[in-house]
């Protein structure tokens, strides 16, 4: 696969939830095929999420040095700022999809980094939003991609 991939917090979340141990593999997997193509994609929306998540929200949450470790990790992958660009995006978006706000932030991130694919499970499947294919990665394995 050479199409970008944006990464949704709650795949990122589950890579590190061990109470749910399926969506945990399946989170790795996903994760582990994005790393090794280069072709992981995500904001500082989706690290802020997944720090204050895996820190007050998990049980048993991550120490804070190891969260950060990952967060220091995922900036490799070159995250996308919530700026003036994504935010009218987010606004053209909302309106035409009727999606929450914070959504609507996550698809217009995706599609100013040019992915073909959004992985979450908060949207409806095979949904398409503009160019961008939402993909529940808790369904769908990464080899079928």
């Amino acid at each position: 696969m050479t199409d970008r991939v944006f990464v949704d917090t709650n795949v990122l979340i589950y890579g590190r939830d061990a109470s749910e141990p399926p969506k945990q593999k399946r989170a790795m997997a996903w994760m582990a095929r994005l790393w090794s193509e280069r072709t992981g994609r995500l904001s500082f929306q989706v690290l802020n999420e997944f720090y204050v998540t895996v820190t007050n929200k998990l049980q048993p949450g991550m120490d804070p040095q190891s969260a950060r470790e990952d967060v220091r990790f995922l900036l490799a992958w070159r995250p996308i700022p919530v700026d003036a660009r994504v935010v009218e995006g987010a606004w053209r978006i909302q309106d035409r999809y009727k999606l929450s706000w914070w959504d609507a932030l996550i698809v217009s991130a995706a599609q100013v980094s040019d992915c073909r694919y959004l992985l979450t499970e908060d949207f409806q499947e095979n949904l398409n939003i503009g160019n961008v294919e939402v993909i529940n990665p808790f369904h769908i394995p990464p080899e079928s991609i």
